[in-house]
């Protein structure tokens, strides 16, 4: 059975002079001060009226004290509810009326849109007074430990509940797998409302002993500045490719960086290449989603191989399944299904949602993919996004990846679009370098792939709409670009 969190958070409180974080403000935080901090935290959470099983939600700029909140919220066995403090009030009006938590936090300028919330200040201020001992909440791994909300791009967000253990055995197969030790640094610059930033990064730090360096935000020039005092970054491709736009960046600048690791969205093989080129190292891709925590991982040891995500985590089980569900064979394209510790205990308070997206046993990802021999996976999108044209099937992922390998194409996106006489056209929304031409992209597809494949129009655009982990958001991409998009269907 996997370790509890907390376990891991007293073990390293009970090692003298163990530091957890160099905080953005330059403390020097150990794991016995976050060991006290969580205890008043907790405390002040009982104060609020919060118990076992609660929900807590917490909508802030991204700051220490979230993962403090977390914590607090695992020792007193509340729920954790981050929310993207991007989102409107009437998106977040949603999180509420649904999950209906017990306490809210939030920034001063919401508190008067979220109903009966505090502010982040005022709880703090709360905490600070608050006793340090805590005596933990009796738990076991099947008892929920966070929700954290889909994006809804397809509808109605549907909260993801997440188990102690779920947490715990995804935290102790990465730090197994990447390597951690007590020795490792991890550079923080991930967002802590989503899972990569709160629960891989910061469990890995947790689970291993080792510490952290806490940056408020992705900012390329401080990024660059405190890798020498880093071992490990853990990024999304946006970050990368910013990277790569520092003309700074060098095998000097990297050199006590032993791990690059990439997830949240699809690292296009032109990245990955180019960071090899640049920095003398090689980007170790990764694949999950919130459901289930990570899945799978290119190795630390091993063949990282560009344009897949590796191998499935151990204790994990991957298969590509048919539309019947038959499993099917190498290089063969279907759904990708999942089972293990990882996956979710279902969506909150949607019961018949939850076992649509099961089939024996098995989780239905919504995700399309392929397996080589060799057992590494290959992602080609999102099933909702395969385009279905003359009755052949165009996988965005493939085409992207084309595209992505051109000279002047700086990102691109591939998305379906109604057509007369092919069901749907395939079109490619593209970020370019001054000076490239769509037309000269096309021709230059003619080498690369199936006639059927190549878009029958290259819509040139000055970005792509993206969400906080870099994901291009393709539902935007259709309804901001509807008129642009027409004359493909002609």
């Amino acid at each position: 059975m996997s370790v509890d969190v907390i376990a891991k958070l007293r073990q390293g409180a009970a090692r003298a002079g163990r530091i957890w974080m160099r905080a953005s403000d330059g403390r020097v935080v150990s794991y016995a001060d976050l060991l006290a901090e969580t205890g008043r935290f907790a405390n002040a959470l009982v104060g609020f009226g919060v118990g076992r099983g609660d929900r807590v939600l917490v909508q802030v700029e991204k700051c220490e004290a979230v993962l403090t909140l977390y914590l607090a919220c695992m020792r007193l066995g509340a729920v954790f509810l981050p929310v993207n403090p991007g989102y409107t009030a009437a998106e977040t009006a949603h999180f509420v009326s649904d999950a209906e938590p017990v306490l809210a936090i939030v920034e001063a300028a919401r508190q008067t849109s979220v109903a009966g919330a505090v502010t982040l200040g005022e709880f703090v201020a709360q905490a600070a007074a608050a006793l340090p001992e805590f005596g933990d909440a009796a738990t076991g791994p099947d008892d929920l430990a966070a929700i954290l909300y889909t994006s809804g791009t397809t509808g109605r967000s549907k909260g993801v509940m997440l188990s102690r253990g779920n947490l715990a055995s995804n935290a102790e197969a990465l730090v197994a797998l990447w390597r951690f030790t007590e020795a490792d640094v991890l550079l923080h610059a991930l967002p802590v409302f989503h899972t990569h930033g709160l629960f891989v990064a910061t469990n890995c730090v947790l689970y291993s002993g080792a510490s952290m360096v806490f940056q408020r935000g992705f900012v390329p020039g401080a990024v660059l500045a405190a890798l020498p005092d880093a071992s490990v970054f853990m990024g999304v491709p946006t970050f990368y490719a910013r990277l790569l736009a520092e003309p700074q960046l060098s095998p000097a600048a990297v050199a006590g960086v032993r791990l690059f690791i990439s997830g949240s969205a699809p690292l296009s093989p032109a990245t990955h290449a180019e960071w090899a080129e640049r920095t003398g190292q090689v980007i170790l891709e990764r694949y999950g989603m919130t459901e289930t925590g990570m899945i799978t991982s290119n190795p630390c040891e091993g063949a990282r191989k560009a344009g897949t995500v590796g191998l499935p985590l151990p204790g994990v089980a991957v298969r590509i399944a048919g539309a019947g569900g038959e499993v099917l064979g190498p290089d063969e394209a279907g759904a990708i299904e999942v089972k293990g510790p990882n996956v979710f205990q279902g969506y909150w308070r949607m019961p018949v949602e939850t076992a649509r997206e099961f089939r024996e046993g098995w989780f239905v990802t919504g995700d399309l993919g392929a397996m080589d021999a060799g057992g590494y996976l290959r992602i080609l999108g999102r099933a909702k996004d395969l385009i279905i044209t003359g009755g052949l099937n165009v996988y965005p992922a493939e085409v992207e990846v084309a595209l992505d390998a051109l000279p002047g194409v700086v990102a691109s996106a591939v998305i379906g679009v109604p057509h007369a006489d092919f069901g749907e056209a395939v079109v490619a929304c593209v970020v370019v370098r001054p000076g490239t031409e769509p037309e000269a992209l096309r021709a230059a597809l003619r080498d690369r792939l199936a006639a059927f494949k190549i878009p029958k129009r290259i819509v040139v655009l000055p970005d792509l709409p993206r969400n906080a982990m870099g994901k291009v958001q393709k539902a935007d991409l259709r309804r901001s670009n509807a008129e642009l998009f027409s004359r493909a269907g002609e």
